[in-house]
């Protein structure tokens, strides 16, 4: 099956600057992963348009905070049940532009759609709290309390690996807080995020000139981040970008979602089949193109060998080929670049003494879920983020060692441990040093209503509805006497 786009279709999208698109004359062609065919065309915006739409925000900034808390909850509440009903469109979007096998595509939708709906309940719980200004001596009495009020102008920069939503975890808790917004949105998935856009954008309820929509690399984000206007900048991406955004935000708000190098142990005690099915699935989903894709798994060196077998296997049964088939599990890597590092990954390991249990090289252009053994600690491949459908096995003698090896990274978003014994359950929510813990499962589980973000090198702040509101909200204190 090739692309959705017939010969005719207009595969170009526009900018926004406030609720107007523009066109531009220069545009850059998006080539699907898969087909290399050319699926969209995204005008080339420039430093200027930068300014424009941050201009155009903060005028329509004092529209957005005055608009009625019931007219924003209706907003994403629209938003969410058009997407619903185009589910099918955007679902073959993200598989057009990115690759995604189309049932994770679907799920992603239909995630995307939640998230928006979470939002929309939770902007009922944004409210603040009475205080007793008499409780210390030195006080007195008086009506005091603190509202949540929005920040005003917040700048979202999202990656390409879940390209709908993402957007949907910072766009819809910012503009249902009352701000308004400048998406700059991947440049390898602009058609997903121009449509999503024009759903917020055309919704009846929507405030004029709330979102924007600039696309472009460098000059584009360095002029967002670093340009006084925008009070939040939320980012989710590379560490070396978020350290540049650190930088140069100036004084500002800024909630950054990192890379991430996340490990399981497989304890003695644990189901191995069970865990080995489940760490397949972690390791390979999206071609390991996940903040929290599963990179390193420590096993109790008296299950080792039979963990080994065991997670082979499982990799072996998962289909890797055309994303647009309903079956397939694992499609191409983002692009050329990409497959590259992952062989280099691979071809470092092996030259420091790993080997590989299965995978490792292209098969059909494609890089496949690859297996490696025999990892030791100094190797690159676990000491960095991969981000590719590559796993590494490490052998321990018990849990004490796994957590040492576990906790011994710059990341911290999410770890976990595979157990049935309850002491070391309980002694790993305390030990892992992350923003979250999985116990029995994946490292790479995350609920959308769930708080989530790390600690170290994996940034800053948390996502999730209720968390988000919080990153794009200001608490104002009052005092009346």
């Amino acid at each position: 099956m090739l692309s959705i786009f017939s010969k005719d279709e207009n595969i170009e999208v526009n900018l926004f600057i406030g609720s107007n698109q523009e066109s531009r004359d220069e545009l850059k062609e998006i080539v699907n992963p898969y087909t290399k065919e050319v699926v969209s065309k995204y005008p080339v915006c420039t430093k200027d348009d930068a300014q424009r739409a941050l201009a155009v925000a903060q005028s329509a900034t004092k529209y957005c905070a005055a608009s009625p808390l019931h007219k924003r909850i209706k907003w994403l509440e629209d938003v969410a049940n058009k997407l619903k009903e185009k589910e099918d469109f955007f679902a073959k979007l993200i598989v057009d532009e990115v690759a995604k096998p189309m049932k994770f595509a679907r799920i992603e939708v239909q995630r995307c759609a939640e998230t928006i709906e979470l939002t929309a309940k939770e902007l009922i719980n944004l409210h603040g709290e009475t205080i007793n200004t008499d409780a210390m001596p030195s006080g007195r009495e008086a009506l005091a309390y603190y509202k949540r009020v929005p920040c005003g102008v917040v700048v979202a920069i999202t990656p390409f690996n879940f390209p709908l939503n993402l957007i949907a975890h910072k766009i819809a808790p910012a503009l249902g807080a009352g701000n308004a917004v400048v998406l700059k949105p991947t440049p390898e998935a602009p058609r997903c995020a121009y449509e999503l856009a024009k759903l917020f954008i055309e919704s009846e309820y929507a405030t004029k000139d709330a979102l924007s929509v600039v696309y472009g690399d460098a000059e584009v984000g360095s002029e967002l981040v670093s340009n006084p206007t925008a009070r939040v900048i939320s980012f989710t991406g590379s560490v070396q970008v978020g350290a540049i955004i650190m930088k140069n935000a100036g004084i500002k708000k800024v909630a950054l979602e990192l890379g991430g190098n996340a490990a399981t142990f497989i304890d003695k005690s644990a189901d191995i089949e069970d865990a080995a099915k489940k760490c397949a699935f972690g390791s390979f989903y999206n071609s390991g193109q996940v903040c929290i894709s599963l990179q390193r798994i420590y096993v109790h060196e008296d299950i080792y060998d039979e963990f080994a077998q065991a997670l082979s296997k499982e990799a072996k049964t998962l289909k890797v080929g055309s994303p647009y088939e309903e079956d397939t599990f694992m499609g191409p890597l983002i692009n050329e670049d990409a497959k590259l590092r992952a062989a280099s990954w691979v071809a470092s390991a092996k030259d420091e003494g790993a080997k590989v249990l299965y995978g490792g090289e292209l098969v059909d252009g494609i890089f496949p879920p690859t297996v490696m053994a025999d990892v030791t600690d100094n190797m690159k491949i676990v000491c960095e983020e991969v981000f590719a459908p590559i796993v590494s096995l490490v052998k321990v003698g018990s849990y004490n060692e796994a957590i040492d090896k576990i906790n011994n990274s710059p990341y911290g978003l999410q770890y976990s441990i595979f157990t049935n014994d309850l002491k070391n359950t309980k002694a790993f929510i305390d030990d892992a040093n992350a923003g979250g813990v999985v116990i029995n499962d994946i490292p790479t589980v995350r609920f959308d209503i769930q708080p989530y973000g790390g600690i170290k090198q994996s940034g800053i702040g948390k996502e999730g509805p209720k968390f988000a509101l919080e990153e794009f909200t200001e608490i104002k204190s009052v005092v009346i006497f």
